[in-house]
């Protein structure tokens, strides 16, 4: 497809430019995903990027692919009815750690279990930056917010370990200073079958000046460099769990497993071939009057 069409990221870029603060780790995401995309060869018009509210959910605004900015919290479930309307399509949520954390944890932790083969990725800067800087479910004891002025008393969500806990087929943290690194782990997740669920760590340089881009430089290392084996679960959440850990934050792909069936596959519509969003739509005359039989 890239040698037919020659794609380059700029076949992804929209006409609107990118709105976040200047140094925002939100660009360098928005460039990972259109590398990952054009080095998987997948066409603008074979993708749909689901948001909810927030800084980062503008992010299929910037993007020149089918989008749509949903109601806050509900990026996931849209995306799920998008890909059982046509499993044809790649549907990636890309949303903050307010938007899916908070507003929409339910949404994240069923599709985990659910392994809808789509693609969540979640821009986590530990606070609500769209609303100017409150605390979200990510945001570390103690810190200090426009809603927690005294500090915040409430025990941060682990997010990693709830991926791999809930069922969650791919799962992998990245970090928005490391590029390279960011692109890779991006593309593996687009390319798995199944649920795939990214964390990358993403510095909101207005609102969050503790978890900056040196805070993260000096404290992230890859798994890989472990030789850590992608299918142990149990390694993998020893892994998640070394996020409470000050010197040592792992980023890399913590767990990928290829051999569950995905939701589309135990669906019994999909399962005879229907694809919703291909059929007709056409009714005759007799089911009409049956369905309209219902409403006298």
């Amino acid at each position: 497809m890239t040698e037919e069409f020659n794609l380059t990221i700029k076949d992804y870029v929209s006409s609107f430019r990118p709105t976040w603060c200047p140094g925002c780790g939100n660009f360098s995401q928005y460039r990972a995903i259109r590398q990952a995309l054009v080095e998987l060869e997948i066409p603008p018009e074979e993708i749909v990027v689901v948001s909810g509210i927030g800084c980062s959910s503008h992010m299929p605004n910037f993007l020149d692919t089918y989008g749509l900015q949903t109601v806050h919290g509900r990026g996931i479930p849209v995306a799920t009815g998008i890909r059982l309307a046509n499993p044809e399509l790649t549907v990636l949520v890309y949303g903050g750690d307010g938007d899916i954390y908070g507003i929409g944890g339910n949404h994240f932790l069923h599709a985990c279990r659910r392994n809808v083969d789509i693609i969540t990725i979640v821009s986590n800067n530990f606070v609500y930056g769209l609303t100017t800087g409150q605390a979200s479910a990510t945001t570390p004891v103690g810190t200090i917010t426009r809603t927690t002025p005294r500090g915040s008393i409430e025990n941060p969500i682990n997010p990693v370990a709830v991926a791999l806990s809930a069922g969650a087929t791919f799962v992998a943290r990245a970090f928005s200073g490391d590029l390279k690194h960011l692109s890779w782990v991006l593309k593996e997740a687009i390319a798995h079958r199944g649920f795939a669920y990214v964390d990358v760590l993403s510095p909101c340089i207005t609102f969050n000046r503790n978890q900056t881009f040196d805070y993260f430089r000096d404290k992230v290392f890859k798994v890989e460099d472990d030789n850590h084996d992608i299918e142990n679960l149990h390694d993998a959440i020893d892994y998640a769990n070394q996020l409470s850990v000050q010197d040592r934050l792992p980023i890399g792909i913590f767990y990928q497993i290829e051999n569950k069936t995905t939701y589309e596959e135990r669906d019994f519509a999909l399962n005879q071939g229907v694809i919703p969003a291909q059929a007709s739509l056409e009714l005759t005359d007799e089911q009409i009057e049956t369905i309209t039989k219902e409403f006298y």
